[in-house]
Parts: structure tokens; C-alpha cells; sequence
């Protein structure tokens, strides 16, 4: 669509749903169905789903059946949002196991327009490869780099990001997401804590986790909205074909945290949702804030960018200070 000039009073409410996931995934998509009809009900212009909300988190181990859960894009999948785009005239943000050719899968998110119009799609671009978070076996790379997309949403339009997961971590994702003009950072997300490291460090690690998204909106000026999982989970996973009822991951699981937020353009927390329950949380994103918010942290026009090229290096040590020419 042909991007928008800027209105300062212009306002759009965006959905997180949390959710809690078992083992049949299409009982998880319904679910996930429901949910976006009832963030529509609500007011609702946009709705952001978790991280491969179809399933149980299944990157807990590494086995190959577990390919067949992938799906083309366009597919099935997302001929059923778009169908539910349409008739509740939402925008949605939703995130996909991606066979993009044999033995070729991703981790995207793909966003549909209140028409149920392809927007675009994002690839996450950083894998991880953790204890239970065996993500580089199932998931190549992002190749589309990172983007914004103006959406429209029925009676709203919107210039949105979306990045994924452990993509929340990289300043520079955000900061090049943002400089391309979106006004809000979308998080699909399925993080958790491991039932051991709990008791000494899951207040710690959800603050971290929080604590460098809401930098990212500061940083950047703009709002972001982080959608996670609930629940305790093994990456039970039930096929859909052969004599396999069940695919679990052996071993204690991991809790995943909930804690889905809204963070506005100065870092403030306006909308976060429990650690334990299924929600809808809604926000409103105010561009007249960012307005005011920028103009008053101008950090945008301060960036020295004549001296950022050493960020493109992987590491900068005594031999190759930054600033200087490395050959």
C-alpha cells in the first residue's frame, strides 16, 4: 500500500494473545481462532500471535518427524487467517513453521492485512541453539533482512516490524527495523525458564528479558509488544499421520514465563499480561507519543553514523581498535 503521511492525533489498538499450547496442533489453531475473533470483539486492530503457536514448543530435541509439522507459505495455514482476517476485519501477525523447499525450513512470521491480504513476511534471522532450544537443527537463517510493513487494518493503517524470539536480544535488529519507519516492534515469542534454574534465576531472567525490549523502545521511539507462551510444557506433539499418537521430550520441560507486555516510546509498561494464564492484552498505539517522545530524545538525529562501521565486525580487539581501518 502507498505508505501514509504522518498524523499526530492518529491512534491503532494492537492484541497480544498469550496462550497455553497442547499436543494437537489443530486444536491449538482453533483455539488461536477464537482468540483473534475475540481481540476483534474488543476493538482490536492488529492481533500478534506466540512464537509457533500451532504447537508445543517441539525445539526441546531434535527429531526428524518433526519436519513434517512444516507448512508452505502460503498454505493452509495461512489460508484460515486470512479467512478470519477477513470477516473480522483485523490485521494479523502470525507465526509459522515454514517448508520453503525439501530439506529448507524456517522460522517465519507472516502478516496479513484486515482483508486478509498478504502484508509480508519476516524470517527470523537469529537462531539459537540452547539446552531444549535446539533451534538451528529444525530452522536456516533469515534471508529477507530486517523490514517494515505498512499494514492496513480495516478503519486504521499502521507501519509495523515484526522480528522473532531470540531475534528480542539485538539492539540492531530493532534499530534497523525502526529507522524504516515502524512505529511498533512486534515480538512472536516462546521463552521460558528451565523448572531447575527457577528458584535462583527466572525473576532475574524475565527482568533481562524485559528490561532489553523496553531499551528497545526507548532507543528507538517507538512501541514495542512482546506475545509469549504459557505453561509448562515437553514439546508434546501429536502427528497427523503413521502410528505415532505422540512426540514428547524427555527430561523436566521448560515453564514458559508469559509475562506478555506493551511497552509505549519511553520504556513504560502500559500493558502486561500474568505468568500463569491465557490472555488477550490490549493497547493503544498513540503516534502523536512518539511525536513528542522523539522530539524531546532526539536520538535519532544524534547518531554519529560516519562512525558505526566497525559494528559490521564480528569482534574488535587491541589488534583492531575500532575506527581504524582493518585489512
Amino acid at each position: 500500500m502507498t505508505k501514509r503521511a504522518f498524523t499526530a492525533g492518529r491512534k491503532y489498538s494492537v492484541a497480544l494473545v498469550q496462550m497455553s499450547m497442547g499436543p494437537d496442533p489443530e486444536a491449538n489453531f482453533g483455539s488461536a481462532l477464537g482468540h483473534i475473533r475475540e481481540a476483534a470483539r474488543l476493538g482490536a486492530n492488529i492481533v500478534c500471535l506466540p512464537e509457533l503457536f500451532r504447537t508445543q514448543y517441539f525445539c526441546q530435541r531434535e527429531d526428524l518427524r518433526l519436519f513434517d509439522l512444516a507448512e508452505p507459505i502460503p498454505g493452509p495455514s495461512t489460508e484460515k487467517l486470512a479467512a478470519v482476517a477477513r470477516t473480522s476485519r483485523v490485521a494479523i501477525v502470525a507465526s509459522l513453521f515454514e517448508r520453503r523447499a525439501p530439506g529448507l525450513f524456517h522460522n517465519t512470521a507472516v502478516t496479513l492485512d484486515s482483508q486478509g491480504n498478504f502484508a509480508g513476511i519476516y524470517r527470523k534471522m537469529h537462531i539459537p541453539d540452547d539446552p531444549l532450544y535446539f533451534e538451528k537443527y529444525y530452522f536456516a537463517p533469515g534471508d529477507l533482512g530486517f523490514q517494515a510493513l505498512d499494514v492496513n487494518m480495516g478503519l486504521e493503517f499502521g507501519r509495523i516490524g515484526t522480528l522473532v524470539c531470540w531475534d528480542q536480544w539485538y539492539p540492531e535488529g530493532a534499530r534497523l527495523t525502526a529507522l524504516q519507519g515502524a512505529e511498533v516492534l512486534f515480538y512472536p515469542t516462546a521463552i521460558g525458564w528451565h523448572p531447575a534454574e527457577k528458584d535462583e534465576f527466572g525473576a532475574a531472567q524475565y527482568d533481562a528479558w524485559q528490561t532489553i525490549q523496553r531499551a528497545h523502545a526507548i532507543a528507538n521511539g517507538v512501541y514495542v509488544a512482546a506475545v509469549n507462551r504459557v505453561g509448562h510444557e515437553h514439546g508434546e506433539v501429536k502427528l497427523a499421520h503413521g502410528d505415532v499418537l505422540g512426540v514428547r521430550a524427555s527430561g523436566p520441560g521448560l515453564e514458559f514465563w508469559g509475562g506478555s507486555f506493551l511497552a509505549d516510546p519511553f520504556g513504560r509498561v502500559i500493558a502486561k499480561a500474568s505468568h500463569c494464564a491465557e490472555e488477550i492484552l490490549l493497547g493503544e498505539i498513540d503516534l502523536g507519543l512518539i511525536e513528542e517522545t522523539r522530539r524531546n530524545w532526539p536520538f535519532l538525529r544524534d547518531r554519529r553514523i560516519d562512525a558505526y562501521a566497525p559494528i559490521t565486525q564480528r569482534f574488535l580487539d587491541a589488534a583492531h581498535p575500532a575506527g581504524k581501518e582493518q585489512k
